[in-house]
């Protein structure tokens, strides 16, 4: 765990610049992306790919319209992205946001996806292997 108990009675689903209900633990974890590990297994067992849509919130899920979820829904969840490279500082973006929650719906997920769509169309091994060389530079910057 990288927050603390019942954290979705304590705040927003997403998590928020310096969101207080990060443990001091899972600040570490989170930002070398550690918290990402145990997703591993899930791809071990076929539930997930290393590359492919990271899964959502169901409540921002009802944003995509229903031919985006089609299109979304039709590959595995991945453990990393386009999106999630792009946005890895998302946190600290929606931290400097007076409104949060509306930051996330109306600028950041319809740009987030737009990748998805365009990852579902275009995706094939090498912009796979691209996407996690792209993943370990963050990572390691």
């Amino acid at each position: 765990r990288t927050m603390i108990d019942n954290v979705n009675k304590l705040g927003a689903e997403i998590t928020i610049g310096e969101d207080l209900r990060i443990t001091r633990a899972g600040r570490f974890l989170r930002n070398y992306k550690l918290d990402e590990l145990p997703q591993l297994i899930d791809v071990l067992r076929g539930k997930m790919s290393l590359v492919g849509p990271r899964p959502e919130v169901p409540k921002y899920v009802a944003f995509y319209g229903s031919e985006a979820i089609d299109i979304v829904f039709s590959v595995k969840p991945g453990i990393t992205d386009l999106a999630s490279i792009e946005f890895r500082d998302e946190s600290t973006i929606l931290g400097k946001s007076l409104n949060p929650e509306k930051t996330y719906k109306e600028e950041i997920l319809p740009i987030k996806l737009n990748y998805y769509i365009k990852y579902v169309s275009s995706n094939n091994l090498l912009s796979d292997f691209y996407l996690i060389l792209r993943t370990l530079k963050a990572i390691v910057k």
